[in-house]
């Protein structure tokens, strides 16, 4: 099984190149983002909960993501692959994630980091939350997650470079361009 993480602050384009990734090598993208939308809009107990988090620009609780992330690999046995867009944000949700898929013979192949710095990624969500309107975009909220993304999120890549699986692209400039680079480290597996 090829398994990658996607890495990146909100607005770094993580969305738009698992789409292309998906596309190229069939794995399954796994966004907490969007797992945690589907049960706010379906209004589970869990995304009742979820909702609240999210408002307030909060982090979700790692048992809770860890929990809804293992589902939906489970729900996807004969999958060449996972795409995981979102997460781990800590060290203690890498661990767990590398526990949990060595529980299922594997392991995640390679990190891959959109470097994009905060003046691109505020331009980028202010333009989003004018197309789609998510609540987590609006200005004040996004600053508490770009910053809880450089204050904490961030530190989960040296965990990943100490594995020798980290790769960093830049993801600033063309979408193709951007796909290309990434294609580039996802081939050398």
């Amino acid at each position: 099984m090829l398994n990658f993480v996607l890495f990146g602050p909100p607005g770094a384009g993580k969305g738009t190149q698992s789409q292309k990734l998906i596309d190229q090598y069939q794995l399954i993208h796994i966004s907490t983002g969007d797992l945690f939308r589907a049960h706010i809009k379906n209004q589970s107990p869990l995304g009742q909960k979820v909702s609240e988090l999210i408002a307030d620009g909060q982090l979700v609780p790692d048992e809770i993501t860890i929990a809804m992330l293992e589902e939906e690999v489970d729900k996807n046995p004969e999958a060449k692959g996972f795409i995981f867009d979102g997460f781990p944000r800590t060290v203690p949700q890498a661990i767990a994630l590398d526990e949990f898929l060595e529980s299922k013979g594997s392991s995640i192949a390679g990190v891959i980091a959109l470097d994009v710095d905060q003046d691109e990624l505020t331009k980028r969500i202010a333009q989003r939350q004018l197309e789609s309107g998510r609540a987590d975009d609006q200005a004040d909220k996004l600053q508490k997650r770009i910053d809880e993304y450089f204050s904490k999120t961030i530190h989960v890549l040296p965990y990943y470079e100490a594995q020798g699986k980290l790769s960093k692209v830049n993801g600033i400039g063309n979408i193709d361009a951007i796909f290309t680079e990434l294609r580039a480290v996802v081939d050398q597996y």
